[in-house]
């Protein structure tokens, strides 16, 4: 298999980064693996469906503010009192069918998920950082021993010089004793 940013060859198939550049190689790796197609994918192309429980019940909601909240006033206006009651009636029990219909029969919607983005488009790793480099740099290797600290490093100060502080009550009872005489 090779990068297909930088085309390396690589080692193995199982290879997560590549060893040159660094691009991940996990989904290439998933791509070839089975044949240029990605199984997550499939739904993205599959038709959406219309009939599912959630547009029921939408429905029947808009069926019930139709039939008993637009159209039964409308006949109550226009003096066809049988309509009115006719169409109320309709839109409550129309409504409940549709409902219980929507609630019990229909399937549930398949939730659309994001697939996170994993890279910045027409992103280089040698740009971004607005660097040429083409490698990693070359080996520096310092001992321990031959580790020395820098002249101007901060020391920590002697704290045996200082003195310890003074009791809290030692005045105090200084004056006590200046009040009792």
């Amino acid at each position: 298999m090779y990068c297909p940013r930088c085309s390396q060859l690589q080692i193995s198939e199982e290879t997560k980064f590549c060893s040159r550049c660094g691009f991940p190689l996990g989904l290439v790796s998933e791509v070839l693996a089975h044949g240029g197609f990605l199984p997550q994918l499939a739904d993205l192309h599959k038709s959406k469906k219309w009939l599912t429980r959630k547009n029921g019940v939408v429905f029947s909601l808009f069926w019930f503010m139709f039939f008993l909240l637009i159209m039964a006033p409308f006949f109550g206006i226009t003096g066809a009192d049988e309509m009115a009651g006719i169409s109320a009636i309709i839109g409550i029990f129309g409504g409940l069918m549709w409902l219980i219909g929507s609630l019990v029969l229909m399937k549930v919607e398949q939730k659309q998920y994001a697939l996170p983005i994993n890279e910045l488009p027409n992103a280089n790793v040698n740009t971004f950082y607005e660097t040429n480099q083409k490698n990693l740099p070359p080996k520096r290797t310092q001992t321990a021993q031959s580790y020395v600290a820098p002249t101007s490093a901060w020391k920590a100060p002697n704290t045996g010089e200082f003195e310890q502080p003074r009791s809290i009550i030692e005045g105090t009872t200084k004056l006590l004793r200046k009040e009792d005489e």
